[in-house]
Order: structure tokens, then C-alpha cells, then sequence
């Protein structure tokens, strides 16, 4: 059975409004974000064996800092040029030309394209996954990759940071 793991890059900065959007760092509460969001994502388990993540600045700091403290696994990515998109297609087809052999993947990426996939893809419906949102879908019959736009997949876990600060 195949498993998507989604987790929105967390809170960026509009600090400097010259930069480039592929440029743009977290601010503080993003930073802060990610290091309190690193351990309730790994206890709700997700997988940090198959990661890929967005060239953008927010999404790659996103992954490192979560790596930071979750110091007890060893978390390696790879970057993506393909996953720097706003656009659920582009999601689709980059699963659809996804190592069969592997069972679960781990993305780190933007909204709206985070977001419309989740819910194109399974039976449920989220408004918005917000910054460091953490989504977990796992599909409800064996399939490959490739037939991902047809397969069922339900949602097992989502994560809002501000429910759990409370």
C-alpha cells in the first residue's frame, strides 16, 4: 500500500519584498513553527526515508530544521526543481513518474498545489493545509505510482500547528 506524506513549507517572511518568491526565507514564527511541529510529525508517523522537497529557501529550511531535532533519525532529501509549484497537476504527474519500489514519500511544498492534491486525492475535504501542516494519506487498495490519479487514497493524519500550541 502506497503512503503520501505532505508538509507545508512553514511560515515565510515578507521582510524584503525585492526578493525573489523562490528566495524567501521563514521569518521567526515559522522557525519556531518547524521545531515544535519536527516531533509531533515523526510521533504521527511519518516516514523520512523518501524525501523530496522544493528548491524554494522556506521549503528546504522547512526540511532542515525539521531534521535539526529529530536528531534520532538520520534525514537526507532530495531536491526537486519540479516540486517548486502552486499546481496540484504538476503534483500528480511528478508521483505518477515515482520509484514503484517505493512505498511511502515525503513532500515538502506549497500551497494551493499541497492542498488541491490532498483533496483531489482522497475522500476528505481540508480548506487549507497551513504553514508546517503536516497531511498523511495512505491509499485504500495496492497500486502503483503510476495510477495514483485513479487510486482511492483516504486521509490517516493532519496536522495544524496552531490546534496543537493550544
Amino acid at each position: 500500500m502506497k503512503k503520501i506524506h505532505l508538509i507545508r513549507h512553514a511560515k515565510s517572511s515578507w521582510d524584503r519584498p525585492s526578493l525573489a518568491d523562490i528566495d524567501r526565507p521563514l521569518n521567526a514564527r515559522g522557525i519556531s513553527t518547524c521545531r515544535f511541529m519536527a516531533q509531533h510529525i515523526y510521533e504521527a508517523g511519518c516516514c523520512f526515508e523518501n524525501v523530496y522537497c522544493s528548491p524554494a529557501v522556506r521549503a528546504q529550511t522547512t526540511i532542515e530544521l525539521i531534521s535539526e531535532c529529530l536528531t534520532e533519525s538520520d534525514i537526507e532529501w532530495q531536491t526537486d526543481s519540479d516540486l517548486y509549484t502552486f499546481d496540484s497537476n504538476k503534483l500528480f504527474t511528478w508521483f505518477s513518474s515515482a520509484d514503484e519500489s517505493l512505498s511511502e514519500i515525503l513532500i515538502i511544498g506549497h500551497n494551493p498545489a499541497l492542498t488541491d492534491f490532498c483533496n483531489e486525492l482522497s475522500n476528505n475535504y481540508i480548506d487549507n493545509i497551513p504553514t508546517c501542516g503536516y497531511v498523511q494519506l495512505a491509499a485504500d487498495e495496492d497500486a502503483g505510482w503510476q495510477e495514483i490519479s485513479e487510486t482511492a487514497f483516504h486521509l490517516t493524519t493532519f496536522l495544524k500547528p496552531k490546534q496543537l500550541m493550544k
